[in-house]
């Protein structure tokens, strides 16, 4: 079959991994680019070679010859752009977060599924290669029926230097890390049905939370914690992993610092290695994301030529946006929030 030819919206500081990420994603190409800052255009244009370049979306759209859009805007932007693709009936990948509300969102689902159009969300945090290998051994039931888990990113990292409008952003860490965080849970233990959240800043040159605890009622009867902090300071920097802890019927599975996997069961203590690939592009502590952005556009390519659904779709991202939305709203009011009714 020949390429798939994509368009890519947004040239800003993560796109730039989503156009390497292209040239190595077999049976699709990037054939025109679109920002609305010259400098970015040029310099993204150029260093990739891509010919065709554009100011604006609309003429984009207008002139076509694409199979797919990639939409790696921000989220101010998601909704008319997603909804721009689905009147010229094109195929949309969406940066997270997907939307600025849960009734967006929905919209923008709605739209791509009365034009009979796939959306998919570029949620790639459990495409990480370590995340992979912890569903796999749930899978395989290295632990039996898991009841317990906690999903940590604890982290001093400096993020606003490379993004320095997330330090102005009235709400940061869970709708920008912790909505990772939260699908990471969802994949490993299943839908939600309540959620309980705190917040705190404690950065006083930020706007929005820095630290959230979010308790997690899965449907499946497990429950969870997810724990995200851009101000713990700790002796061994592990930013950007997910730490792991899963408690099963029969054993234990942690995914430790430095991408180590324990399973402990009736056979004994056995750990792997599960270190991400560091692909010729990319570059440390960084990989990890970055090869999950490979690995996520790859499955939207094998997923678009046999018409299958794709993982993170945007039906299945309404799941995890409706989880940063009750997570907001229980620590906004100190009280549970019922997921399955805000999805209703």
């Amino acid at each position: 079959m020949t390429d798939l030819k994509g368009a890519l919206i947004g040239c800003g500081f993560f796109a730039v991994n989503q156009m390497h990420a292209w040239n190595d994603v077999e049976g699709a190409r990037i054939v025109a680019i679109c920002d609305r800052d010259p400098e970015r255009l040029k310099t993204v244009g150029d260093q990739f070679g891509i010919e065709r370049r554009y100011s604006d979306a609309e003429a984009l759209f207008s002139d076509g010859r694409f199979d797919f859009v990639d939409i790696a805007t921000t989220v101010q932007s998601h909704r008319p752009l997603v909804e721009l693709a689905a009147r010229h009936k094109i195929a949309a990948i969406c940066q997270k977060p997907f939307a600025k509300s849960l009734a967006d969102a929905k919209a923008m689902v709605e739209a791509c599924q009365n034009a009979g159009i796939p959306l998919m969300v570029h949620e790639n945090f459990r495409w990480q290669a370590p995340i992979q290998a912890v569903r796999k051994a749930l899978e395989e039931n290295a632990i039996g029926v898991p009841f317990w888990g906690r999903f940590s990113f604890r982290s001093g990292y400096d993020v606003f230097s490379g993004q320095p409008y997330l330090a102005a952003q009235d709400r940061f860490i869970i709708e920008d890390l912790g909505i990772h965080t939260l699908d990471i849970a969802r994949y490993i233990l299943g839908d939600v049905r309540a959620v309980t959240a705190r917040t705190k800043r404690v950065n006083p040159k930020i706007k929005g939370e820095d630290v959230a605890t979010i308790l997690l009622d899965h449907q499946s009867g497990a429950t969870s914690i997810v724990d995200v902090s851009y101000v713990t300071k700790l002796s061994r920097e592990p930013f950007p992993e997910t730490l792991i802890e899963l408690d099963g019927s029969d054993g234990t599975i942690r995914l430790t610092p430095g991408y180590q996997l324990e399973v402990t069961n009736a056979r004994g203590t056995h750990t792997l290695d599960v270190s991400p690939k560091l692909l010729s592009w990319a570059s440390r502590p960084w990989h990890n994301i970055q090869e999950s952005v490979y690995a996520i556009q790859q499955h939207w390519v094998d997923q678009l030529k046999r018409g299958g659904e794709h993982s993170t779709s945007g039906a299945d991202n309404l799941k995890t946006f409706a989880l940063v939305e009750a997570a907001y709203d229980s620590a906004a009011g100190h009280l549970t929030v019922d997921v399955e009714a805000m999805l209703r």
